[in-house]
């Protein structure tokens, strides 16, 4: 059985993740599958709507299957990884600027990966399961596959709320934050999946929205705003440890599982995308800084070991003591001159 499932189904093309075990984590196979189906489904007439769901009722998309990642970068080989990271950052882009409606569908958990499929489309529908998150840090990377879009547009400090702390968000959270668009009651996504196939009519969606239950991260903004405005990790850090509140240590603890140089480098490139020239291309570009660089410099290949490979949850991160060189992270984050990202 594939790993995905593409056709054309009356007016829609249809993408549908098929590894419901592995909770449905894109493969590289996968990702340049998706994006052969677009370019071929762009200029065909009959095809009015791109929709793309999963098989499952754990997982939209869990994030990217790194085991191959690993097991090139652990031998030398940089050039896989940085290879797969590109190839993957333009599929991102293509669903971005897609010309047709690209309606994803994103039950369970929708991470890493996930969310560069599920969620740079038109009409990004959640529903009562939903789980979307951003937990790149864990793994020793920095939100991409144009995560860092949408954190850097994020109200308030919330980007770098969840950035660092790899917090996951319900439906209602997602809608706030700006990384889905529509609840509609997971009962109902079948019947309006055979309608778009049907009418190809992106209208119909709104027929079957209702409100979301409620979320925490709007409540929880003005003390995540009073904590995360600082310039730097050192200054987050610094201003949680001087309050004595069970956020304050429930963050810190959410924290210190994530690899310290990716957080300050994350906290660097929100501040350095967020405004009114933000857009797509240069939040891939700058994430592409980073994971370029991942394998050799940061602390990508310990960080999979740790959660993926040995499992033993216990990474040596550089700078363990949370004290990150501002020179570590303009050196992870400057220009890659010709070897800079094409899309």
């Amino acid at each position: 059985m594939s790993d995905i499932d593409i056709r054309i189904t009356g007016r829609a093309g249809r993408i549908t993740l098929n590894r419901p075990k592995a909770l449905n984590a894109m493969t590289y196979e996968m990702c340049l599958a998706i994006e052969a189906a677009l370019d071929a489904w762009r200029d065909e007439d009959a095809v009015t709507v791109a929709v793309i769901d999963a098989i499952g009722d754990r997982a939209f998309c869990s994030g990217g299957d790194i085991a191959d990642l690993y097991a090139t970068g652990i031998k030398g080989d940089f050039a896989y990884g940085q290879k797969f990271w590109a190839d993957e950052y333009r599929l991102n882009n293509k669903i971005f600027t897609y010309p047709k409606p690209v309606v994803s569908f994103l039950q369970g958990f929708t991470m890493g990966g996930g969310v560069g499929i599920g969620c740079h489309g038109s009409h990004r529908i959640v529903g009562e399961t939903s789980q979307i998150a951003m937990p790149e840090c864990g793994i020793g990377l920095v939100p991409d596959v144009g995560g860092s879009l949408m954190l850097s547009r994020a109200p308030g400090r919330l980007g770098e709320y969840l950035g660092l702390t790899a917090a996951r968000m319900n439906a209602s959270d997602a809608i706030f934050i700006g990384f889905a668009d529509t609840y509609i009651p997971q009962l109902k996504w079948k019947d309006l999946i055979s309608e778009l196939e049907e009418t190809g009519d992106v209208n119909r969606i709104t027929t079957h929205s209702t409100d979301a239950p409620d979320g925490t991260l709007q409540s929880l903004q003005p003390e995540i705003d009073a904590h995360f405005g600082g310039e730097t990790l050192g200054d987050i850090v610094a201003s949680l440890k001087a309050t004595d509140t069970g956020f304050a240590a429930t963050t810190l603890k959410a924290m210190g599982r994530n690899a310290p140089l990716s957080m300050a480098c994350t906290v660097e490139m929100i501040h350095r995308l967020r405004g009114p020239s933000l857009t797509i291309e240069k939040a891939l570009e700058h994430e592409y800084r980073f994971t370029a660089r991942a394998m050799e410099h940061g602390d990508f290949l310990e960080g999979v070991r740790a959660a993926i490979i040995d499992k033993d949850r216990s990474p040596k991160w550089q700078f363990a003591d949370g004290h990150v060189p501002l020179a570590a992270v303009s050196k992870m984050l400057q220009p890659l001159g010709a070897n800079a990202l094409k899309l």
